[in-house]
């Protein structure tokens, strides 16, 4: 597999924009103001871009709705570090993104205790100017969906102004004032405006090939940022992944296509980011409301895959897991004779592999129950035989695959 790093990126700001619900651009957002608050500093362009995409990435330590909503809520509440201490453990295995590293370790940090710190003072500035622009973000939220932004400026700018050498550093607050006392700064924080600068800072972007090995670490980490969701997704799509690679060796699939069934598993869940945690954490059974809204995120997945050349047959796989012969299956309702071998393979991956697993509210069935369920699946013609022969013939294989 080959892709382009900017478009990786640009696909990971969109998983964790999920993160918000009914508000999916705070990283954009905040991506688009550090950019312009480093530009009126006179930063490099090199240094205005990384200040873009750090903005985007910024949160890559959230996962949690409840989580985002505290952040949301309060300028600087309890446990804020938290998410910023996982967002630099999972980019420092990354090289190519590892120097955001510390700048998200420290985005929450005040700019007078960043200054007690042994830190290079480019990244202090960095980890601040994000600081900055987040909590502005926060505090002009409320106002986005009634398009009132423009009437509340004086009381946005003067919460910051007011933090001046205490949250944030003099230099940094002086040029957000200075930008933000104009309304083309504010406008172009709305949903088209938006977009339009996210492709103008695409198209610019130098390319950055992204080898196949480091498209595998990329797709760990978007998996990893999904099982931290929640306990009852802890490590669920690295077992589907596992499970997954195993079935497509034992039915002869090639090398590279086995590769990228991986892959798919690892990312065939991205969507449920968007998926309020009370509903992912139910022990009971949902409400015809709550299965709706879980029946998005095969969907979503495909919304965020499909941006990434070279992902093309993965997006389509990842995004067919939940479809189902005689298309009673969703989001898409393809007939089951339509549908890839591979994406057959991660939906039996993801069944046997979710009913195995322990989860808080239950103990996982053993691999001879789970089995027994998924034939009784198939006598309704909702599963097929020969997937199914595969998994018996090495159940065993297959239990220590889902449980790594």
């Amino acid at each position: 597999m080959e892709a382009e790093l900017h478009h990786v990126i640009y696909a990971l700001s969109d998983a964790l924009d999920l993160v918000g619900v009914d508000d999916v651009a705070h990283g954009k957002r905040v991506g688009v103001m550090a950019s312009a608050c480093a530009q009126a500093l006179g930063w490099p362009e090199a240094g205005c871009d990384f200040m873009f995409e750090l903005g985007m990435l910024h949160d890559i330590g959230v996962s949690s709705t409840r989580m985002h909503q505290q952040l949301v809520a309060e300028f600087d509440g309890e446990g804020v570090h938290l998410h910023a201490i996982l967002g630099q453990q999972l980019l420092l295995g990354f090289a190519p993104l590892a120097k955001m590293a510390w700048p998200i370790r420290y985005h929450h940090t005040h700019w007078q205790q960043l200054q007690t710190l042994a830190l290079p003072q480019d990244v202090a500035l960095q980890a601040n100017l994000i600081y900055l622009t987040d909590r502005v973000d926060t505090l002009t939220a409320p106002y986005y969906a009634s398009n009132t932004v423009l009437f509340h400026l004086d009381s946005i700018r003067a919460e910051i102004a007011r933090r001046a050498e205490s949250y944030f550093a003099p230099q940094l607050v002086r040029a957000f004032m200075e930008i933000s006392d104009t309304e083309a700064f504010w406008l172009r924080l709305e949903p088209r405006a938006l977009e339009q600068c996210l492709q103008q800072q695409l198209a610019h972007a130098q390319p950055i090939p992204a080898s196949g090995y480091e498209i595998r670490q990329v797709a760990d980490l978007f998996a990893r940022i999904v099982d931290a969701k929640s306990p009852f997704t802890a490590e669920h799509s690295h077992g589907v992944a596992r499970l997954s690679r195993l079935l497509a060796q034992h039915m002869g699939l090639t090398a590279a296509q086995c590769d990228k069934i991986e892959i798919a598993g690892l990312l065939h869940d991205l969507g449920k980011l968007r998926v309020p945690d009370e509903i992912l954490e139910k022990p009971g059974a949902l409400s015809a409301q709550e299965r709706q809204i879980i029946h998005t995120h095969s969907f979503e997945t495909f919304q965020i895959l499909r941006s990434i050349l070279g992902f093309e047959e993965v997006a389509l796989w990842a995004a067919y897991h939940h479809e189902e012969p005689g298309g009673s299956g969703y989001p898409f309702h393809i007939d089951g004779d339509t549908l890839p071998l591979e994406a057959r393979i991660l939906r039996v991956a993801d069944i046997f592999q979710a009913m195995v697993q322990n989860r808080p509210y239950r103990t996982g069935l053993t691999g001879a129950q789970a089995l027994h369920f998924m034939r009784g699946l198939q006598a309704q013609g909702r599963m097929e035989a020969q997937i199914l022969d595969v998994l018996e013939r090495y159940l065993d294989e297959a239990m220590v695959a889902a449980h790594g």
